[in-house]
């Protein structure tokens, strides 16, 4: 179905895989078009309650395949309107959670890719560049957005302006990342960690999901306003009801998605 990314679906989970390991899982045209498209599968799919994003071989994601700009003028405005704004703007728009299981290196929009998830699970073999300044350019595909929000901005200044490479175990410290696992075990535990997000409510998730990025851009009034949206909305869902039932009958809840 796909050239440059691989897409399954198991026990609730759509892992999609980066799958160009000869060139560290570079970005082209056609995976940023096969990402957003997986997206949007995965979305509309009643099977999937969470999806895990991940790299073959040894990198997550190496950035930009420079092979694929090289050589006579770039207009990047243009290469980032066409290519990656609208796959970036897919992982807000999924209402399912993403999880960004990064087996290695995440440099470039790679990082950024990894910043847009939701959340992000790292191997200790893994480490993150916002390698953009080295070549004179600016952190894209969200990078500005996320960075600071996720780390605050004076470190998130310091790593673009530096291009400083972050370990693992340092990303973990400035909260960079959610957890650290042993590389022998990674692809398992990221899974695991997977399969535990896909048996909560998931159209809660989605709303919290949607609720907490509304709540980035608008001031407390219009927060609480939509917060009120929100639960009116998960108010109605049949996991809300299960809920409850599950507590007052003193047992786990079995959660369904709808």
């Amino acid at each position: 179905m796909y050239e440059t990314i691989c897409y399954e679906v198991s026990e609730g989970v759509a892992v999609v895989t980066l799958n160009r390991p000869d060139k560290f899982n570079a970005f082209t045209e056609k995976m940023n078009k096969e990402i957003t498209d997986a997206l949007k599968q995965a979305q509309k799919d009643p099977k999937v309650r969470c999806l895990l994003l991940t790299g073959a071989g040894r990198a997550f994601n190496a950035g930009q395949d420079l092979g694929d700009v090289a050589g006579g003028d770039v207009d990047y405005g243009a290469f980032l309107r066409e290519r990656y704004n609208p796959m970036i703007l897919q992982f807000q728009k999924t209402e399912k959670p993403i999880i960004a299981a990064v087996n290695g290196v995440a440099a470039g929009a790679g990082m950024s890719v990894a910043l847009a998830c939701d959340i992000r699970l790292a191997s200790e073999r893994a480490s993150f560049v916002s390698s953009f300044v080295n070549i004179g350019l600016v952190p894209d595909s969200g990078g500005c957005y996320f960075l600071p929000r996720i780390i605050g901005m004076g470190k998130a200044l310091e790593l673009a302006m530096t291009g400083e490479k972050v370990s693992a175990a340092e990303a973990l410290r400035i909260g960079l990342v959610n957890q650290v696992y042993p590389a022998e075990s990674f692809q398992e535990d990221a899974l695991a960690y997977a399969r535990k997000l896909a048996a909560l409510p998931t159209r809660a998730i989605g709303l919290i999901k949607r609720t907490m990025y509304k709540g980035l851009e608008m001031n407390l009034e219009e927060t609480l306003a939509y917060e009120a949206f929100a639960q009116e909305a998960a108010g109605s869902t049949e996991d809300h009801r299960e809920g409850v039932a599950a507590f007052m009958e003193k047992r786990a809840p079995r959660f369904t998605g709808r």
